[in-house]
């Protein structure tokens, strides 16, 4: 009986925001991005709710080599993430306003809790599988082309 009192009261005393959430559904989108090496084309998954980009790509196990995840904001403001979660490591790119690369961050370290936080404003964020900028040759000043910034390239 009394145990039976004990685990009631545990499970009062559990705050609401310990319980467990349902996985966020996210939609995707072409998005393109302008390299001295020509278009590098992804199709990304969009965060635009708080519930989704506090999700993110936590979870993960792996991403394909094509694609990533944008995070939009309704204002520029100074960005901060971190990998908690996240079992892959990533690429971010900060992007200001009009869609041009303000910052990066490569090779984020999986499942750490250090705060990751861009040195402009951004506008949105752009998730790639870790090693990406490196490999495309993506810099700071390139520009990011996808409908969800309000800049996707015409065909």
């Amino acid at each position: 009986m009394i145990r039976a009192i004990l685990v009631a009261l545990a499970l009062l005393a559990t705050p609401a925001f310990a319980q467990v959430q349902p996985l966020q559904t996210f939609d995707t989108a072409p998005l393109v991005i302008d390299t001295a090496k020509g278009p590098q084309h992804f199709t990304v998954e969009l965060a635009l709710t708080p519930a989704q980009q506090e999700q993110g790509l936590m979870f993960r196990r792996s991403l394909a080599p094509d694609a990533g995840m944008l995070f939009v904001v309704a204002q520029p403001q100074i960005m901060s993430f971190w990998m908690h979660n996240t079992l892959i490591p990533l690429d971010m790119l900060f992007i200001g306003a009009g869609g041009r690369i303000v910052d990066l961050h490569e090779r984020a370290i999986p499942m750490s809790d250090a705060i990751i936080v861009s040195r402009a404003p951004a506008a949105a964020v752009l998730e790639l599988n870790g090693g990406t900028v490196a490999r495309l040759g993506i810099k700071v000043g390139d520009v990011v082309r996808a409908a969800a910034l309000g800049n996707a390239a015409k065909n």
